[in-house]
């Protein structure tokens, strides 16, 4: 039986009493989209997996996303890709946090991925929290003026902006080969399934705005990032061991966070789910 708690308003709803490991029964699938558009973080407390089963249970709520960069794909089963703080980039040795700094997951995809999902196997005694923020609330605290101006605006997604101050791993030559070098997006975009607006952004791949000169356009980014970044629109996640976390990219930024002890490994899996194109 799926129970549910709200746990910081219209964001971040927690799941318990189920079992992922074992098929559902349609009503509790059903129980946890509902949920999971309402809310837009689903957190199902108390999982045991492996890669496999996780994959399983992930596919109950969507097709599976290829993701872009393989370096980090499992092994024994490659749709699953891990996050650790353990990778350091080859270039200047420096430690790679994955997930660091405000952004939306792949977003230089035409139809980047309508969610993402992380399994917790292995976290510090404390920090490594995750921040996710409203995009709908904050598009709907705007100013008049300022929705107005926002309408039919497009933006440039790029794998990584040269605006970005967050660097990534590199792509391999195949890997840039199959994605686009730009993909275009409105900065307001409407959620399919509940019809609300919401502002999108990502400082890590937005490279410019259409028909806007640059400072402008970095300006009027900055600023709408400000905005929707207060802690009124955020609900922040402290990880447990066994969390299961689903939050919905169409109408949330999120980030990680890097104050842990990192002599002590986070590791965590990552799935990604099928979306449309931003409209």
């Amino acid at each position: 039986m799926v129970l549910a708690k709200s746990l910081s308003g219209p964001i971040g709803i927690e799941v318990t009493g189920v079992d992922l490991t074992r098929p559902p029964t349609t009503e509790e699938v059903a129980t946890m989209n509902r949920l999971f558009v309402e809310h837009s973080v689903l957190v199902v407390r108390d999982q045991h997996f492996t890669p496999h089963q996780m994959l399983e249970a992930v596919r109950l709520f969507g097709e599976i996303f290829e993701q872009h960069n393989k370096r980090f794909a499992l092994p024994d089963c490659p749709q699953i890709h891990y996050l650790s703080n353990q990778d350091h980039f080859q270039e200047s040795g420096k430690r790679y946090i994955p997930g660091e700094g405000y952004h939306t997951d792949h977003s230089n995809d035409p139809s980047p991925p309508k969610a993402t999902v992380l399994f917790a196997v292995e976290l510090p005694d404390s920090g490594g929290d995750t921040q996710f923020v409203d995009m709908r609330a904050a598009y709907d605290d705007l100013p008049a003026a300022t929705q107005r101006r926002l309408e039919g605006l497009q933006a440039f997604h790029v794998y990584q902006s040269r605006h970005s101050e967050r660097k990534l791993m590199p792509l391999s030559p195949e890997l840039k080969a199959k994605i686009p070098d730009a993909v275009r997006h409105p900065l307001v975009r409407t959620h399919p399934e509940s019809g609300r607006k919401a502002l999108y952004l990502n400082p890590i791949r937005i490279e410019s705005i259409e028909g806007m000169e640059e400072q402008e356009a970095l300006s009027l980014l900055e600023g709408l990032l400000a905005h929707s970044t207060q802690e009124k629109y955020q609900y922040r996640h402290k990880w447990k061991p066994g969390d299961l976390v689903m939050w919905d990219n169409r109408c949330l930024l999120h980030k990680a966070n890097g104050d842990y002890d990192h002599t002590q490994r986070r590791y965590l899996y990552r799935v990604m789910l099928k979306g449309d194109q931003p409209f």
